[in-house]
């Protein structure tokens, strides 16, 4: 406690004083440009990761990173979530997972959290679909390899469970809203995102015509329109140079094999 003490101190004397005229402004309103869904892991920091400046990031923060599918709770990420699209026109969706997931090493022995942790073992059944799929596809894996499976997959699984949500699916329809999944590699600061047209977890910069722009995130075009076309956002992708001819290319941070890679990012289109 002594520390945070002194933090807050710090804070008023340094950064607040050479940010006044900012927080003078937020103090107005709040505008944010992205909602951020992650995990309430204490070793990942959306505005640290993106140094985005206070302001920009509106977050939601759970065991997880778990979207609980519309209906299926009254818990205050479904309240969030509308909030940020209906009420701050936010236009932008990040769910990021992350490696050493916690909450998916408990979703892999779900069954025996049920005395130890009652409350953890009901959050975690909201992440059924993640657990069934993998084991249904990778029963015979185990340890971390089972685990980076359940990682990656349920970012993917999350994105379905946004969709479920009527403000979410009437902005996706109008093309008003672009969703974006990533994984963050706690042990080398890296940061993976989903590209939907490759099937492949890459790296951001390489699917924006200039790296420079960190106005520019990685899409995740997942609306169907009526044509039955996609919606393409307004961000435009540089085409790859050479498309990927294996798994392995395609998540070159992993230690999954190409079997269990071929599974996880066919996608989820």
């Amino acid at each position: 406690m002594k520390k945070l003490i002194k933090g807050l101190r710090e804070f008023k004397s340094s950064y607040f004083s050479t940010h006044q005229s900012l927080f003078e402004q937020l103090s107005l309103g709040q505008k944010p440009r992205v909602l951020f869904i992650t995990c309430s892991d204490s070793r990942l920091d959306p505005n640290l990761i993106t140094q985005a400046q206070v302001g920009e990031l509106f977050v939601i923060r759970n065991a997880g990173n778990i979207i609980p599918p519309y209906g299926a709770t009254n818990g205050g990420e479904g309240a969030t979530i509308e909030y940020a699209v209906q009420a701050l026109d936010i236009r932008q969706i990040i769910i990021c997972g992350h490696s050493h997931c916690g909450a998916m090493k408990g979703l892999m022995k779900l069954n025996s959290l049920s005395k130890e942790m009652p409350l953890v073992h009901d959050w975690l059944k909201y992440a059924e679909a993640t657990r069934r799929l993998v084991l249904d596809h990778y029963g015979h894996y185990d340890g971390e390899e089972l685990l980076e499976i359940m990682i990656a997959e349920n970012v993917l699984t999350q994105i379905e469970n946004l969709r479920t949500y009527p403000a979410i699916h009437s902005k996706l329809y109008q093309g008003q809203l672009s969703i974006y999944a990533w994984i963050y590699h706690i042990e080398t600061g890296e940061v993976l995102a989903y590209d939907p047209e490759r099937h492949a977890y890459v790296l951001p910069q390489t699917q924006i015509s200039d790296p420079e722009d960190e106005n520019r995130l990685n899409p995740f075009p997942i609306c169907d329109v009526p044509n039955g076309t996609v919606h393409k956002p307004e961000i435009e992708i540089t085409p790859p140079q050479k498309l990927p001819v294996s798994a392995r290319e395609r998540f070159p941070m992993s230690r999954l094999s190409p079997e269990q890679m071929e599974r996880i990012y066919r996608g989820s289109n």
